[in-house]
């Protein structure tokens, strides 16, 4: 088994959650008392929160370049970004590091085009929604379209986001909220739903809305733990 390198602390409930993903996805796979081999830097989330509002996106690439080279220093083989949001910084970790990176957006896309999906709503930080840098990989890679909600929905999901799902709480009235925009998303011709952010999950699945959705943070476990176990 190879060893995963993880950068974490965004929001450290994703983190746990992620963490508890692969090692629950290797012990499934290979049995007994078998876990992911992993080396987790956390990040002080406020410090990362404070950057990203004041978009200052070249001091962001260097905080996860450095991170990542501590990563591979210290015995990782491939790079995680425990975070959609900061996957704007992707280029940064790639260009620091000799070991593959595995881009979230990718990993997402990849399981979209399993199920034919020509057009998907993404949900996330107003980061992720209204910057191109996740869009991108989607289309270019993938032929997927993306369509985000109007102003007023991008702000409530933002908020719930960092005012609740950061700090573990959840609230039917927010899951009703989230329920309603998708809605509006597919009536806009999304054929499926991006949860674009790695808290969302928390909130909202399959369980709650009538159309395919894409569980950003399970998919990139699942394929994390497809890379480090390939040669088992």
């Amino acid at each position: 088994m190879k060893t995963l390198g993880i950068i974490g602390g965004m929001s450290y409930e994703s983190s746990k959650l992620f963490y508890e993903l692969i090692n629950n996805r290797v012990n499934d796979i290979l049995g007994g008392y078998h876990c992911c081999k992993s080396i987790m830097y956390t990040v002080d989330f406020d410090e990362i929160v404070k950057l990203q509002n004041e978009e200052k996106w070249d001091d962001l690439d260097l905080i996860v370049a450095d991170i990542s080279r501590k990563l591979e220093l210290a015995g990782a083989d491939m790079i995680v970004l425990c975070t959609n949001t900061l996957h704007i910084c992707s280029d940064a970790i790639k260009n620091s590091v000799s070991i593959p990176y595995l881009h979230i957006g990718e990993a997402v896309g990849e399981e979209a085009k399993k199920k034919f999906i020509k057009k998907a709503g993404l949900l996330g930080t107003k980061f992720t929604m209204e910057k191109d840098f996740y869009k991108d990989v989607l289309k270019e890679k993938y032929g997927i379209d993306v369509v985000i909600p109007g102003e007023k929905d991008r702000d409530t999901i933002h908020n719930i986001i960092f005012n609740e799902l950061v700090r573990g709480q959840i609230k039917e009235s927010s899951r009703n909220k989230f329920i309603d925009i998708i809605k509006r998303l597919e009536r806009n011709g999304a054929e499926g739903i991006i949860l674009g952010c790695t808290e969302i999950p928390m909130l909202i699945s399959e369980e709650y809305v009538d159309i395919p959705v894409f569980d950003s943070i399970r998919i990139h476990a699942e394929k994390a733990v497809e890379w480090i176990l390939k040669d088992e």
